[in-house]
């Protein structure tokens, strides 16, 4: 049986640098075994395995969630397919507390994303984290400072960033190829169903219910939240913007080159269905980005709908002289002028997992296409729009102290919460 002292990462200022040391004492070289934990199997987690395991010098050798039956059957289907069985773990410390183990992907719930990433760090630990790497604006500063002060890669999960074609769009744009970019769309059109209800009741057997809620707020289980639809409630989620949504808030801020907007209004609700979501099924905000003379719009829809960039999800770029369009995870097109004349275009795969692994062999984060700031600036872009939804009013932004001008309310949504021994620490306490 396991057991850690758990005062290790609740007093990480006294504890953790003696951990940091133990378990980041492995140097790696080019062709050393990278050995890495998958935190949270369920859904995006069967992604990281199948990124990370078949990768040269690369193992993934425990699977981690709080439901050990879901845990088990990933091992299961892991052995399978590669042949070895990986370690089954409950709790994510215990692979913290692992010195054997150099890395870890993260593909818990959101309201994880940043906890998980912190204590990691303090162990010593490079870290992959699944998009939005935060539940609430605060926890990004409190990863950043982890990730310098710990010395340790961590990567964000924002694949368009390793498409090379998208790269070359965005240069392209950068060397002036649409004129002035003025304006940037985001379009989130997900195929979401209603949702089914179900009462409160005792957790399975297999399931440690306390570490699934970690740091959030405790709600009665229910499979209303566990193990998918978390994401439509406000105390694990943050609706459709906050999920897929962070993919195209990311490639709007690296498409204008801006971080946070300094004004935002937002609106929509629910129009379709009757269920227990709480989070909007329509969100329409629009942005300013201070005296940068740019203007975005981010738009979610969950039904039927056209697809405005050849796919259900993507980004559009308007400029003086033509806009740019980015379909999905990898391809690019430039249209030109009034008639649209076709300009440059490309198409490629993206090697995100892969950049992360270079990353973590050469110790640079320099290397990495999602370094841990995109992390906070794309995920606060979603958590600004939800809270100037849920305000029902039009918000100035500070971007320096990133606190709402003159709203208490707003002010006080900015928060992420803590429960018991699971607390984001500020970033002078990581």
């Amino acid at each position: 049986e396991y057991h850690m002292d758990r005062r290790t990462f609740l007093h990480a200022s006294a504890a953790a640098p003696a951990v940091a040391l133990a378990a980041g004492r492995r140097i790696l070289g080019a062709n050393e075994t990278i050995r890495m934990a998958v935190l949270g199997v369920n859904g995006r987690g069967k992604s990281h395995i199948a990124g990370f395991e078949p990768q040269e010098n690369v193992e993934v050798v425990a699977l981690v969630d709080p439901d050990l039956a879901i845990a088990r059957q990933r091992a299961d289907e892991f052995e399978k397919e590669y042949g070895r069985k990986p370690q089954v773990v409950q709790d994510m410390r215990q692979v913290f507390d692992d010195p054997e183990i150099d890395a870890v992907s993260i593909a818990t719930p959101n309201h994880w994303h940043a906890l998980a990433t912190i204590w990691a760090c303090q162990a010593g630990k490079d870290v992959y984290v699944e998009k939005p790497g935060t539940h609430a604006i605060p926890e990004g500063r409190s990863m950043i400072a982890a990730a310098k002060k710990y010395k340790r890669i961590v990567q964000h999960g924002v694949q368009l960033r390793s498409c090379e074609a998208i790269q070359e769009g965005v240069q392209k744009m950068r060397e002036g190829a649409i004129g002035d970019v003025y304006m940037a769309r985001a379009v989130i059109f997900k195929w979401r169903p209603p949702l089914k209800d179900f009462p409160n009741e005792e957790p399975p057997k297999d399931l440690d219910y306390d570490l699934w809620l970690g740091p959030a707020k405790y709600r009665p289980f229910s499979r209303r939240y566990v193990h998918y639809n978390w994401h439509w409630t406000w105390d694990f989620g943050n609706g459709e913007i906050g999920n897929q949504g962070v993919h195209e808030t990311d490639m709007l801020q690296w498409g204008m080159d801006v971080k946070l907007p300094t004004e935002i209004a937002a609106m929509g609700g629910k129009f379709l269905w009757e269920d227990h979501r709480e989070t909007p099924e329509l969100l329409t905000a629009l942005c300013t980005f201070g005296n940068e003379k740019k203007y975005a719009e981010i738009a979610v829809r969950f039904w039927c709908s056209n697809h405005e960039t050849e796919a259900a999800n993507g980004n559009l770029f308007y400029g003086s002289e033509g806009h740019m369009v980015v379909s999905g995870y990898n391809k690019y097109q430039i249209f030109l002028g009034r008639d649209r004349k076709p300009g440059p275009s490309g198409e490629a795969p993206t090697k995100h997992y892969e950049n992360f692994i270079a990353a973590v062999r050469s110790r640079n984060p320099a290397d990495q296409n999602g370094p841990v700031e995109t992390a906070h600036y794309s995920s606060a872009l979603a958590h600004v729009a939800n809270i100037a939804f849920r305000r029902g009013t039009f918000l100035k932004f500070d971007t320096e102290t990133e606190r709402f001008v003159g709203d208490d309310e707003a002010n006080r949504m900015v928060e992420g919460s803590s429960r018991g021994e699971f607390v984001v620490p500020p970033p002078d306490k990581v």
